[in-house]
């Protein structure tokens, strides 16, 4: 380009065409950067910020780490307990890492060390737990290993299933039979994992008559078998229990054995009970679970040890079909799942192992001992002597009346009846649970709802000790803080019903029924312009109910106000707390009526005072403008004109005096002001009424709290201080009613009944004329001080 341009002649076009050259490269290079720079930024903005620039140094990461664990400094500390990691777990954790070194080997190596790790987690765990002759699967997820099982089951029992598929089980449906009491959706995942419909899923109920009603009932499963069979399924797996995930009770697993083999069935076992097959002493129904044909075991949970998985122990002896059911591998990475457990295992030895469950079951034992001892607790427990798992609840036993679990209704009872108290325990029972696990988070106790029991709580130390590190002296506590909690729900559950009468009998309040709630009760104040009919929020029952809470919170009871919406509806409720002493039911309802109608009373008043002053307001402007138009007339039009206006009234005055209104918000009526300005003082007016009160007022003793019952007899003083406290009242109303009440003398028979001494004469006059009264014989009242 220079050479052609040294090649023109024209100075003037040589210039022109190198002024051309550089702008369009200047042009270009601006371009090019522009493009660039839109690049990066386009690159950036797409990239998150924790990955852009070099990346990012250990400190930071573990930082970041730290603060999605804990939470941020700013943030409030949680309450929830991190599970307590240990020397053995942390050798779990380790497992993990060096799960992910070991991967780096070479294949023969690599081979050889997970064929060693594996062989040898599945020998120790079948030695531990009895289990003799079986192989074992390792699986993160707990029903992984069931749903395996089952895949293995439909292998064996429908040959033909590789080839032909669905088509084999169409023809002929399998069935998988699984307890009542078998932990929430254990059969939707089965049916989802295996591809199968819900129709193959047959749900066994267990006991009614007779044994725990937490057990598979055998004799209703072996019709269930037959019909099957009579209708061409094919009855595949059943699952049992040995340790229901609610209240930790045991099938007949032998019987339930027995019935398998008879009609071809595989017996799958599982629950927190197979852990005791570790130790010296092992209950029948337990031990029974060795015979299965599988069985899940949780040994991480047991021992405390995070992030250790579950094994599936099973008996079968074709390689090919547990090779196609996914429960064996070729992959090392499948069988390096292993290693965590085997250094576990190996850090703690047995000795470990059984200690730990040993400890665990002892925790039970300890508890379940401790409750028998404790009135109003009912445990449900299947084997006393040698149950893991402890479940109690709080009950109430009535007079006349047989104790039932949930609740102890009458002979006379209605069915609605018995939901009610029912309910009532329930609630009362929750609120237990959750103080329990507040005052003793070391006991990993659980609040759950069973079908035919209600709410209880659950104590199960082979789930929660080893992570929560839970002592003998944690269950002394807990026994404590039950023992605590009693009269606090007898209390309740026995002014529930008297409030409830009490509230019904009681006009402008409405007793709501919450079954949810564990306090006294729930009432609703039903002002004028309520509408009963309607579901809806209430702004004006709102503000009431507002202002009654802050009424109620202000008498510094015992008792406690909480606001909220009524059950099944939107409007507003005064939901009353646990009682913890005799409470005066009477005046706690009668102050809530009385309170919440001052309140609708005062909001009213004040409703109307606002449109009584709009009104007073509009009729003072109508009377101002006739003053003034009164004013114009009685004056002329002259003397309204500037100039001629001022001459007029100069020569001739106009006395015209000054009206003004007043309104008096007492009486709610316009008055004039001139006698405001005549006497130079604003008038008075009407007394303003008394605020309504209740009908009744309570005299309490210094320090006695609002809706106490009075003190009667042994429940609260002595005998003689009553005696002596209403002694000093009728002194004081004695002296306080004059001179002319005093009794009689008995020296003076003569004297007529009612007339004073002459000592008593004499110093009523002294009295009268401001001398102090003599000394005499008789002792002085003193004032109590209670009435000072």
């Amino acid at each position: 380009m220079d050479a052609s341009l040294e090649k023109i002649a024209d100075p003037t076009l040589a210039e022109m065409g190198k002024n051309l050259k550089e702008a369009m490269k200047m042009l270009e290079d601006s371009q090019r950067r522009t493009e660039e720079e839109n690049g990066k930024k386009l690159m950036s903005g797409d990239i998150p910020g924790p990955l852009q620039g070099s990346g990012q140094d250990m400190v930071s990461i573990l930082q970041l780490v730290q603060n999605l664990m804990h939470g941020d400094e700013d943030e409030e500390p949680q309450s929830t307990r991190i599970q307590n990691i240990g020397e053995q777990g942390h050798i779990a954790l380790l497992g993990h890492s060096l799960g992910a070194y070991i991967s780096t080997l070479d294949k023969e190596k690599l081979r050889k060390l997970t064929t060693r790790i594996l062989s040898d987690t599945t020998l120790w765990l079948c030695r531990i737990f009895r289990y003799e002759n079986g192989c074992a699967y390792f699986h993160e997820e707990e029903r992984e290993g069931l749903a395996k099982i089952c895949r293995l089951a439909i292998h064996s029992r429908y040959e033909d299933f590789v080839v032909d598929g669905f088509n084999v089980l169409y023809n002929k449906k399998p069935v998988i039979y699984l307890s009542a009491a078998a932990r929430p959706g254990l059969g939707q995942y089965l049916c989802n994992q295996l591809g199968l419909p819900f129709p193959c899923l047959c749900r066994v109920p267990c006991n009614t008559m007779f044994g725990s009603q937490h057990q598979m009932d055998v004799a209703f499963l072996e019709k269930l078998i037959k019909e099957d069979i009579e209708r061409g399924k094919l009855p595949l797996l059943l699952v049992a229990n040995a340790g229901t995930a609610a209240v930790g009770h045991t099938d007949k697993i032998g019987r339930l054995k027995e019935l398998c083999e008879q009609y071809g069935i595989w017996l799958h076992v599982e629950g927190v009970n197979l852990a005791t097959l570790a130790l010296g002493y092992v209950s029948s129904s337990v031990l029974a679970a060795t015979k299965c044909d599988s069985m899940t075991l949780t040994p991480g949970t047991w021992l405390g040890l995070p992030a250790v998985p579950a094994a599936t122990l099973y008996k079968h002896d074709d390689p090919a079909l547990t090779l196609v059911a996914g429960l064996t591998s070729n992959k090392p990475a499948d069988k390096l799942r292993a290693l965590p457990l085997w250094l576990s295992l190996q850090y703690l030895g047995l000795d470990g192992i059984v200690e730990r469950i040993k400890h665990a079951c002892q925790l039970s034992q300890r508890l379940q001992e401790s409750l028998k001892k404790v009135n109003h607790i009912k445990i449900l427990v299947e084997d006393e002597l040698s149950s893991p798992v402890v479940v109690f609840r709080f009950f109430q036993e009535l007079p006349g009346s047989d104790p039932v679990l949930k609740a102890v209704p009458g002979p006379n009872m209605a069915p609605s009846a018995v939901g009610r108290e029912r309910h009532s325990c329930d609630a009362l029972n929750r609120w237990l649970g959750e103080q329990l696990k507040q005052l003793v988070p070391a006991s990993g106790l659980t609040v759950m709802d069973l079908e035919t029991e209600g709410s209880c709580v659950r104590f199960s130390p082979l789930t929660t000790a080893a992570a929560l590190g839970t002592r003998a002296e944690d269950v002394d506590q807990l026994v404590a803080c039950v023992q605590s909690k009693l009269p606090v729900l007898t209390c309740t559950l026995q002014l529930r019903e008297e409030f409830k009468q009490e509230v019904t009998g009681t006009a402008g309040l409405l007793y709501v029924d919450d079954p949810n709630w564990p306090g006294i009760g729930v009432v609703r104040y039903e002002h004028a312009s309520d509408d009963k009919s309607s579901l809806k929020l209430d702004p004006e029952g709102e503000k009431i109910h507002a202002g009654l809470l802050k009424k109620l919170n202000e008498l510094e009871s015992d008792l406690t106000f909480k606001m909220g919406p009524e059950y099944k509806s939107m409007k507003s409720c005064i939901y009353i707390g646990m009682a913890s002493e005799d409470i005066d039911v009477s005046e706690l309802v009668e102050t809530i009526a009385v309170t919440a109608r001052e309140i609708e009373e005062n909001s009213r008043l004040l409703e109307n005072m606002t449109e009584v002053v709009r009104k007073g307001i509009q009729e003072a402007q109508v009377q101002l403008q006739k003053a003034n138009e009164e004013r114009l007339l009685e004056e002329g039009v002259l003397r309204q004109i500037p100039v001629v206006g001022s001459v007029l009234n100069w020569f001739s005055p106009v006395q015209a005096s000054q009206k003004g209104r007043s309104f008096n918000l007492t009486a709610g009526s316009l008055e004039s002001t001139e006698h405001t300005y005549v006497y130079k003082v604003q008038g008075t007016g009407v007394t303003p009424p008394q605020t309504p009160s209740g009908t009744r007022t309570k005299q309490r003793l210094p320090g006695q709290k609002p809706f106490k019952r009075s003190l009667r007899g042994s429940d609260a003083l002595s005998e003689t201080s009553s005696v002596s406290h209403t002694e000093d009242l009728e002194k004081m109303e004695h002296l306080s009613a004059g001179p002319e009440q005093d009794a009689p003398e008995a020296n003076s028979p003569e004297r007529p009944p009612g007339a004073p001494t002459p000592q008593e004469a004499e110093q009523a006059g002294a009295l009268q004329n401001g001398a102090q009264r003599p000394e005499d014989d008789r002792p002085q009242v003193e004032e109590p001080e209670s009435l000072r």
